[in-house]
């Protein structure tokens, strides 16, 4: 049979930037086609072309052989296209059924009122094919990042797309999460879906995919079957290099501890200490839930402390965020959009802002220094921008990334707490981050990760806490730092 769906010679250009450059792409029926790329390579220009929140500006689409237009999200739902974004869109004050359900209550109407009931019941059904039991009734806003991933896709699953887009459906959820939604996929190709699928894990690609296609630089790359690539080939086909000789961390001896932290509690954690010194990097592993993100919120002020002490440097710390940063802490947040940057400014006032106070204390703005601190950051992190005043929601996923950390390197912070700093990163720009934290720590700086990808914190870390139940339940220095030994510990045995 031939493609279910085909873009022809897709051309997309935004002010400075040509996103989309002559790609053709089809996907068949009972498929997984997945998409590769680094960030800005086009994946999600792409994406957003075929479900109608970006007009095309060449080229053409054809559905079972018919050319159709998508002028907008309705033309795309209307032909049956779902799309379950990296960027959440859901209503954060909505309950859980009010979002799967958005813009179709029209389903659940009887005499002009909405029948919550059987709404919540439809919602449930969903949700349970996926293996979770939420509670419907809560609000979005309530959830934490992985369980908003899952009603993303619960609200992609309702539509009963006969064409499925998965941009990074793993990024935020646990192994067992993405076990279930393994499961779902393989039960949807029976059932005769199209799924194209956007991921950078190559474990998973390789699991999944049963065709793919490179892209770089906006362009179409390579297409083939899973098996006419090895996973090296396909990141040199990425980023048009190889990454031979790319080094990896080499520990040294730490210096003085930078962070002392000790029986600290909050409204969930309980009796958390831990030391982060000079010159090392410190693992903050567990599973998803386990209170890692709630650690580094409190050190940071985000969230109150009831009890227990937070030292800088051997001083007592009472933190706010805005105290906590003049001290010279930074924190890369779990979401970046909603809380690391301010998406409809620039990028130099996003890249300035943690270090107004420093840049220029008589409290007078000067453009001229601004211009020259971010000028050093775009060209120190490599950042893909066709200038300073680009407007950051426009950067991919990776480069706004790199805006965040350069934030913090203009503040001249000493203590980076970094929660999940590569995901929905591509492969190049993981690797520039983690030379850019062995580059910290060697500058005398104290890091501390949270990664839910285990091989990344054995790669990085020095040494590791590993949490469980919003406790910590254990340490593991760099001898006996492997991913058996802390899921032992992150795992209820």
């Amino acid at each position: 049979m031939g493609p279910l769906l085909k873009l022809i010679n897709i051309e997309k250009s935004f002010p400075g930037v040509r996103a989309l450059k002559d790609v053709s792409f089809d996907i068949h029926a009972g498929e997984v086609h997945v998409i590769l790329g680094q960030n800005g390579a086009g994946k999600s220009s792409l994406i957003k072309v075929l479900c109608g929140a970006y007009i095309a500006d060449g080229g053409s689409i054809e559905l079972e052989g018919r050319t159709i237009a998508i002028r907008g999200p309705a033309d795309a739902n209307a032909v049956g296209i779902a799309v379950i974004f990296q960027e959440f869109s859901l209503a954060p004050y909505l309950d859980i059924a009010q979002n799967i359900f958005l813009g179709r209550e029209r389903a659940f109407t009887k005499a002009g009122l909405i029948d919550k009931k059987a709404m919540h019941a439809a919602a449930k059904r969903i949700l349970e094919e996926l293996g979770l039991d939420y509670d419907t009734r809560t609000f979005a806003g309530d959830l934490g990042v992985a369980q908003q991933q899952m009603v993303e896709i619960a609200k992609a699953l309702s539509q009963d797309a006969r064409i499925l887009v998965m941009d990074e459906p793993t990024a935020a959820i646990s192994d067992r999460e993405s076990e279930r939604l393994f499961e779902v996929i393989e039960r949807l190709k029976k059932r005769g879906v199209a799924i194209v699928y956007i991921s950078h894990r190559m474990k998973e690609i390789m699991a999944l995919g049963d065709r793919i296609t490179i892209m770089r630089d906006g362009a179409l790359v390579a297409t083939f079957l899973r098996d006419e690539a090895s996973a090296e080939e396909m990141v040199r086909l990425m980023i048009g290099r190889s990454l031979d000789g790319i080094p990896h961390r080499t520990p040294a001896t730490p210096g003085k501890a930078i962070l002392t932290i000790e029986n600290i509690k909050t409204g969930k954690l309980s009796d958390i200490s831990l030391e982060v010194r000079a010159g090392e990097v410190v693992g903050l592993a567990g599973l998803v839930g386990s209170g890692r993100t709630e650690v580094v919120r409190a050190i940071f002020g985000a969230d109150p402390v009831a009890s227990g002490s937070i030292r800088l440097n051997g001083s007592a710390l009472k933190a706010t965020p805005d105290i906590a940063s003049r001290a010279g802490i930074a924190l890369l947040p779990e979401d970046r959009k909603r809380e690391g940057l301010a998406l409809p400014l620039p990028v130099r006032e996003n890249a300035t802002a943690a270090s107004l106070w420093r840049l220029f204390k008589g409290g007078w703005f000067k453009p001229g220094a601004a211009e020259k601190v971010c000028a050093d950051l775009i060209s120190r992190l490599n950042i893909a921008t066709p200038s300073s005043r680009q407007i950051v929601r426009n950067l991919s996923g990776g480069n706004q990334q790199k805006v965040v950390l350069g934030k913090w390197l203009a503040a001249g912070s000493q203590l980076f707490m970094l929660d999940e700093p590569t995901r929905g990163v591509d492969v190049g720009a993981k690797f520039e981050i983690y030379q850019l934290i062995d580059n910290l720590v060697k500058d005398g700086a104290a890091v501390l990760v949270i990664s839910s990808e285990l091989p990344e914190l054995i790669h990085l870390c020095d040494r590791a806490y590993v949490m469980r139940d919003y406790r910590i339940v254990g340490h593991l220095d760099r001898d006996n730092l492997s991913e058996k030994a802390i899921l032992d510990l992150a795992v209820q045995q």
